[in-house]
């Protein structure tokens, strides 16, 4: 490769500044999206073992056995955190009848303190997605803001020598080209990484707002409903 004349070798000694900078910047974005892939993929695995002892909890003979059966795949495990949280709202509501939330029915306080832990485990589980979102929509603009400077770069080049020979041109412009293919090798992983993990996160949040209405139920009536437990 460092022998070929037409190779990224080539291409980096015989580019410019900015073609350099263009190169550089889209190394670190497909590291750092890559990085997002791998560290949301392995969480989306971690919940979705956490998703499949789910069912066992109502199986358990306490609350407490059901926790450690939540916690048996990960001791930070959303489901778990949502169903102690669950207990914590019922407990403080219990103790605080005199205080102006104490004045808010049970249902409706549990209801709220429900949705607010799965609103917070969601904005959890987007983290990163962003920056997936931004390197799959601006990568190949900027690769192709590399060709365009390449293709730029060696016009000028070939003018200033006169010579507008096809060896003279097919160089230049096919490394220029290469940042093209730069871009969309960027690009591609991170769109596809970003919509896989948009839809397991979605699976997850429908898991834990049922298991929120299974426990709404339980905390209420001190037994999971037969509707939601046949859900599961």
């Amino acid at each position: 490769m460092q022998d070929s004349p037409y190779g990224l070798a080539a291409l980096w000694l015989q580019g410019d500044m900015v073609i350099k900078v263009v190169s550089v910047l889209l190394l670190l974005m497909s590291i750092v999206s890559w990085y997002v892939i791998v560290t949301r993929a392995w969480q989306a695995f971690k919940l979705r073992a956490s998703a499949k002892v789910m069912g066992e909890f109502w199986h358990a003979q306490s609350f407490d056995q059901g926790i450690q059966i939540l916690q048996s795949q990960d001791r930070h495990s959303p489901f778990s955190a949502l169903a102690l949280g669950g207990q914590a709202a019922v407990e403080h509501h219990n103790d605080s009848k005199h205080d102006l939330h104490g004045q808010i029915s049970l249902t409706e306080w549990l209801t709220e303190s429900l949705r607010a832990d799965i609103d917070d485990n969601a904005e959890r589980m987007q983290a990163g997605l962003p920056i997936l979102a931004s390197v799959g929509s601006t990568a190949p603009f900027v690769g192709l803001f590399g060709t365009v400077w390449g293709i730029y770069h060696a016009l000028v080049g070939i003018g200033a020598s006169g010579q507008a020979s096809i060896d003279k041109v097919a160089g230049p412009v096919g490394e220029a080209l290469i940042m093209t293919a730069f871009g969309l090798a960027v690009a591609i992983p991170a769109v596809l990484g970003y919509n896989t993990l948009m839809r397991s996160n979605k699976t997850t949040i429908k898991k834990m707002q049922r298991f929120a209405r299974q426990l709404h139920a339980y905390f209420l009536t001190g037994r999971a409903s037969k509707h939601n437990a046949g859900a599961m």
